[in-house]
């Protein structure tokens, strides 16, 4: 059975394939013949609505019935497609995407669709200063936020009731007459549709300033070319990059001496002599010891292959402090530190047994000091004497329980 050609399918069928193209083009990115035959679908959308006279200008939103809400987003996402369109003269696509939006957008206000807060910013134009801009933005990024989570919502919900009435069908049987009750949810589909119209005003609305911004750096672009002429114009602008490229790469050389970070330092001892001003961190040191790698080189045990490599081992790295020397090392450090303290008591004790105090000669100034230091003696050998006779505590009759 070949494929059903445009012209012969009806409207709903022909939304529906024109949707589908556009969600494959807003998410992955589809080719241009897709994209071109999206906007040929959308265009035949555009005609049928106009021939049977969906929409009039005396109608409110309440007045379009829910069947035909879902036009509204016809311009929107035909606006969508033909900004994705390739092709040489891009101002000219982007004036055309420009139209169809400020189409869109003029029927939704007039269907009274657009919030309020936004009407007011659009037509004032430009914010006034980047304050109003931001405030603009995040209110806009608010409500599209909102509509996303309401869409999903009642997704969401439509699919348990369904679950739910399919679950029900197979245990009851439905009776006659309770087919329209079961598929009665024109609510929630009306609901459903308002919401992605409102989703789709405020992604308009980015859309404009957008397109707005890249039509006058193209309108620039243009102007200059223009008066300059083509041929001078883009020779000057590609010298003037090969000159900034090759001035780049030569400075480029001359810093990554400086640039390049130093490798780690993974050596105790000679950590402390850099933090202590012995040594500098650029300084050649010999390593007694591997240190441990971890990142890509350790996989296949062998050594840094590349930059990426070597930075990506500097980064993986343990939560806790690696050791710096085997048992053994340590064990010889140990060593060697009780080594030198030997040798510093035994050099102390034979200063201190040396002549230098005890073969002194006296002075004769020294016989006073003598005299009191005897005297001194014999004060502390009385009063050791009394205390022999006077234990302590030996008056406080009153203080021992028994006493």
């Amino acid at each position: 059975m070949g494929e059903i050609k445009m012209e012969d399918m009806p409207l709903p069928a022909l939304f529906d394939q024109a949707r589908k193209i556009h969600a494959t083009a807003t998410e992955s990115g589809a080719d241009q013949e897709l994209v071109k035959k999206g906007c040929e679908a959308l265009n035949k959308c555009e005609d049928m609505i106009n021939k049977l006279a969906l929409f009039s200008a005396n109608e409110t939103k309440e007045d379009i019935s829910t069947t035909d809400l879902k036009y509204i987003l016809v311009p929107y996402y035909l606006a969508e497609l033909t900004e994705k369109i390739a092709q040489d003269d891009r101002i000219q696509i982007l004036k055309s995407s420009q139209e169809k939006l400020k189409e869109f957008v003029s029927f939704c206000e007039a269907m009274e669709l657009v919030p309020k807060e936004e009407l007011e910013s659009y037509m004032q134009g430009a914010p006034k200063s980047v304050a109003d801009l931001r405030a603009r933005k995040i209110a806009r990024f608010k409500r599209q936020k909102a509509a996303e989570s309401k869409l999903l919502e009642i997704k969401e919900r439509k699919e348990r009731r369904g679950r739910s009435t399919k679950a029900s069908a197979l245990s009851t049987p439905v009776e006659a007459g309770e087919e329209e009750v079961l598929d009665d949810d024109g609510e929630e589909e009306r609901e459903a549709w308002n919401t992605t119209i409102s989703l789709a005003i405020c992604k308009a609305f980015d859309l404009l300033e957008m397109i707005k911004k890249e039509e006058e750096m193209l309108s620039a672009v243009k102007d200059r070319q223009s008066k300059d002429g083509d041929q001078e114009f883009s020779k000057d602008v590609l010298d003037e990059r090969a000159k900034k490229a090759e001035a780049w790469h030569r400075d480029a050389a001359v810093r990554a001496r400086y640039t390049k970070p130093s490798p780690p330092i993974t050596c105790a001892t000679f950590a402390q002599d850099v933090l202590e001003g012995r040594a500098k961190a650029s300084q050649a040191h010999d390593h007694k010891h591997q240190p441990l790698i971890f990142g890509p080189a350790s996989l296949v045990n062998g050594s840094f292959t590349n930059e990426r490599e070597r930075m990506a081992a500097q980064v993986f790295q343990p939560s806790h402090r690696m050791p710096t020397m085997s048992i053994e090392e340590a064990g010889l450090k140990e060593m060697e530190i009780m080594n030198k303290w030997q040798e510093n008591n035994a050099r102390l004790m034979e200063e201190a047994n040396s002549s230098w105090h005890n073969d002194r000669k006296f002075k004769p100034g020294e016989d006073e000091e003598d005299e009191d230091d005897d005297a001194a003696q014999d004060r502390a050998r009385a009063f050791d004497d009394w205390k022999d006779d006077n234990p302590r505590g030996a008056g406080n009759t009153k203080l021992t329980p028994c006493g």
